[in-house]
This record gives structure tokens, C-alpha cells and sequence, in this order.
């Protein structure tokens, strides 16, 4: 498989992912802000890293086009997950911070792939 192909289908699988988790904490839906709130994230941080979420989304979807909206979704998706991982670890809930971490990792092989 070549990098430009596992690079659509992370994009993809990254876009979905985010497009409805963002969507979930960004709209206050209870689901959505759980896990924010099991890390002791106040609800309106909760609710904007839910927008940063969804607008990284579509900006990887937009940069399907235009490749600089592709680079400011990963890269802001990355901070975004960057950021997640200390909020897990500052309140001492290290297991959970598995998933951000498996989705910073497949961040950083999107954005290397990138260009690819």
C-alpha cells in the first residue's frame, strides 16, 4: 500500500472520528463532555475543544482541495490531542490517556504522510 493511500484512508478514519466526537462536547451533549469531565476539564473547555475538534475535521475534509487547511487540521488536531494527554495525566488517569495518545500517534503519521 503506498503512502498517499494510507494517508486517504487516516484522513478518513481521523475526519470521522473527530468530526463526531467534536460535534458531541462542542453541542454540551452529556456522552460528549464525560470524558472531559473525568479529567476534571471545566464544561466550557470541554465544549471548546469540541469546536477545535470539529473545525480540524473540516479542515482535513476541506484540505482534500486545499492542502493548507489539511496541515492547520492535523497540526491543530495534534496540539489538541497533545493538550488531552496532560489533562489526563494531571489528574492522574494515565490509562486514559491510551486513546489520545494511539490518536496523536496516527496524527503524526497523517501529517508525515502528508505530502507523501
Amino acid at each position: 500500500m503506498s503512502s498517499h493511500n494510507i494517508h486517504l484512508i487516516l484522513a478518513l478514519v481521523l475526519c470521522l472520528i473527530f468530526l463526531l466526537s467534536g460535534l458531541m462536547k462542542a453541542s454540551g451533549n452529556e456522552k460528549g463532555l464525560a470524558g472531559t469531565r473525568a479529567v476534571n476539564v471545566p464544561d466550557g473547555l470541554g465544549r471548546f475543544t469540541g469546536a477545535l475538534e470539529a473545525l480540524g475535521a473540516l479542515g482535513i475534509l476541506i484540505g482534500f482541495k486545499l492542502s493548507l487547511f489539511a496541515w492547520l487540521g492535523f497540526v491543530g488536531l495534534w496540539m489538541v490531542m497533545a493538550g488531552a494527554i496532560f489533562f489526563h495525566f494531571r489528574a492522574k488517569k494515565t490509562k486514559s490517556a491510551i486513546v489520545p495518545f494511539i490518536l496523536l500517534v496516527l496524527l503524526s503519521v497523517a501529517i508525515i504522510t502528508i505530502s507523501a
